[in-house]
């Protein structure tokens, strides 16, 4: 720890701070905060009585849409010759797909109850660019019931030989697609519906577009004309471009039936929306969309937030730092703590080595690397652009990332302060947990006593549900 960071640290009165409790994984961080410090909420979500009971009502009575038997009868086939695909969603999102009270087994009991034959039902996990699914990891998502008696088939975007050229949009994409899900006779697409950092709002159409398509067509989608376009953010549907893209390859394609679930911080199910791709996903956004929102009246000079679930690597966590920028003023500070508990807690080595990149030149040399004619489009470019934003505000200096997993050496490629600068050296803890407390409570009080603030006394406000949440400034 730098002599004048200890200095700051050790010098801080204490004396009148309060506790909050910050996620980190399954357990929680106790961190002390001055008194004036804000907490931003989400409206409660009520959690569903019977989560069993609503899938089966939105299975049962969909939104715009004939129900699942119905769509099997007006197949030009037999129920039993024909081919269902069901793409599904890989470990960085928490859909609710296993046991008896997930999505999944009552899906395929309604699809074989109308004669469809167990082994011509495939799922196929939208990846998108992100890497293959572990055995153990289908376990945990699909359940073993699904596992074991269901073929289950991970997207790889780079085989072309498994895509089939499927649409060309009026934005100029080719779109190849996977195969498996491009020939099937029925197409389902299920998923989690939340704020989004690029699209708006995850699920419906992008369990196509991205998560089913290959490498050049997510050049387009994550090309720097898409991201760096003021509507490609979160909550925002219309005259998004990612949306919009994503929206027309997916009805270009044809999706027969969409079921999807939307959740509060805690992964409790707050709302199933099964039918129509179009009209389903809407009724999802509208639910969604009334608690996430968290108006405030304007922007403080400190923001707290962690990473969330999704924050299973550094590549994931930047949803969190781009979801609090509406609450952080100019040269502001952005404090967060990320449970990294991936294989790779960075992120994959094209990630990795573009990081390091962008550290090298900052945002906006970034960018200009990106756009120039002989850049070649690399897997990955877009997350550090992304990591541009929250650093364009407040600078990296204003950007605190605590991460125990990460070691201390490999922050060398990642922009920012990190949680490192903040502990002894010679520390020892316990548990990562303990290792991310003593980070994130020793970065709070760095940024309290801040010099940028000149002595007065800085407004701070902590997102409790992190990357759930979404602050937007009152009109």
């Amino acid at each position: 720890m730098a002599t004048n960071i200890s200095d700051q640290i050790r010098k801080a009165d204490l004396k009148n701070w309060k506790q909050i409790k910050v996620e980190f994984g399954k357990d929680f961080l106790d961190i002390a905060v001055p008194p004036n410090c804000v907490t931003l909420n989400m409206k409660r979500m009520p959690c569903l009585t019977s989560s069993k009971d609503e899938i089966a009502n939105a299975l049962n009575h969909p939104i715009g849409s004939p129900t699942l038997p119905e769509i099997i009868r007006r197949k030009n086939k037999t129920a039993d010759k024909l081919k269902v695909c069901i793409t599904v969603s890989d470990i960085t999102r928490p859909v609710p797909y296993k046991g008896e009270n997930g999505v999944l087994l009552p899906l395929v009991e309604i699809i074989e109850k109308a004669g469809v034959l167990k082994s011509n039902i495939v799922f196929v996990i939208g990846n998108g660019m992100h890497r293959p699914s572990t055995p153990e990891e289908r376990i945990f998502m699909y359940g073993r019931e699904i596992v074991d008696n269901y073929q289950i088939v991970d997207h790889d975007c780079e085989n072309l030989s498994t895509q089939v050229l499927a649409a060309h949009t009026s934005r100029g994409t080719d779109v190849y697609l996977n195969k498996i899900f491009f020939e099937s006779d029925i197409k389902i697409v299920t998923g989690l519906v939340e704020s989004h950092f690029m699209t708006g709002v995850s699920g419906g159409r992008k369990a196509v577009c991205p998560a089913l398509t290959n490498t050049k067509t997510i050049q387009k989608f994550h090309g720097v004309d898409f991201l760096e376009h003021p509507n490609a953010t979160n909550l925002i549907l219309e005259g998004n471009p990612c949306h919009e893209e994503a929206i027309e390859v997916a009805l270009t394609v044809g999706v027969d039936f969409m079921i999807s679930t939307t959740l509060d911080n805690t992964l409790c199910i707050t709302g199933v929306f099964g039918g129509d791709l179009i009209k389903a996903h809407l009724a999802a956004v509208a639910a969604m969309k009334e608690f996430v929102q968290i108006p405030i009246k304007e922007p403080y000079d400190i923001v707290l937030t962690h990473a969330g679930y999704v924050g299973r690597d550094h590549y994931q966590s930047v949803k969190s730092a781009v979801g609090a920028m509406p609450a952080v003023r100019e040269n502001g500070i952005i404090a967060m703590v990320a449970n990294n508990v991936d294989k790779e807690p960075i992120g994959s080595r094209e990630y990795q080595t573009l990081l390091h990149l962008f550290k090298i030149l900052g945002p906006d040399g970034y960018i200009s690397i990106l756009r120039h004619p002989d850049w070649v489009f690399t897997k990955d470019q877009w997350e550090p652009e992304m990591w541009g934003k929250p650093i364009r505000k407040v600078g990296a200096e204003g950007l605190i990332y605590c991460a125990p997993q990460i070691p201390e050496n490999d922050y060398k490629i990642i922009p920012g302060m990190n949680g490192y600068q903040f502990i002894d050296p010679n520390a020892v803890f316990p548990s990562d947990r303990e290792k991310a407390a003593a980070m994130f409570q020793n970065a709070v009080i760095y940024a309290a006593a801040h010099p940028k603030f000149m002595g007065r006394t800085p407004t701070m406000a902590f997102i409790e549900e992190g990357p759930y949440a979404i602050p937007m400034a009152m009109e």
